[in-house]
C-alpha cells in the first residue's frame, strides 16, 4: 500500500476522489459509506465494514474521507493489493495568487517597520 507524502494541509477526498481512487461507481461509493440510509443519524460510530466519511456537522456539507481510510477500506474489505492514494496540488486560482501578493506585502511592510528604530508617537 502506497499514499504520497502528506501536504501540509490534510485534503480530504469527496465522493468523487474515492471513486477515481477505488475505480468504482458513484453508486458504488455511496453504498460502500457508513451514512444513515434515513438521514436521521448524521455521524454513525465507526463500522469497519464500511467506509467511514469524516464528521460533518450539518446534512448538506459533502461526504469528505481521510485518504488512509479509502486505502483501509480498499486494502481489507475490497482485497485491493496496491492502493495508492495520491493527493494532487490544485492549481492557485486568482484569490489565492491574490492573497500571497497580500501576504508579500504586509511581511515587506513588517520588515521596514522592524528596521526604523526612530519611537513612534502613537498621538501625532
Amino acid at each position: 500500500m502506497e499514499i504520497s507524502p502528506w501536504p501540509e494541509e490534510h485534503e480530504l477526498l469527496d465522493v468523487d476522489g474515492v471513486q477515481q481512487v477505488l475505480r468504482r461507481s458513484r453508486a458504488s461509493v455511496y453504498r460502500y459509506a457508513n451514512t444513515d440510509p434515513k438521514g436521521k443519524i448524521l455521524n454513525l460510530p465507526f463500522d469497519a465494514h464500511l467506509l467511514n466519511p469524516e464528521h460533518r456537522r450539518d446534512a448538506q456539507e459533502p461526504l469528505l474521507f481521510h485518504p488512509n481510510e479509502v486505502a483501509r477500506f480498499a486494502r481489507d474489505i475490497l482485497h485491493v493489493r496496491d492502493v495508492r492514494v495520491e493527493i494532487l496540488e490544485t492549481p492557485d486560482s486568482k484569490t489565492q495568487k491574490v492573497l500571497l501578493l497580500i501576504v508579500e506585502e504586509l511581511q515587506q511592510i513588517r520588515r521596514l517597520l522592524e528596521q526604523d528604530p526612530s519611537p513612534r508617537d502613537p498621538h501625532p
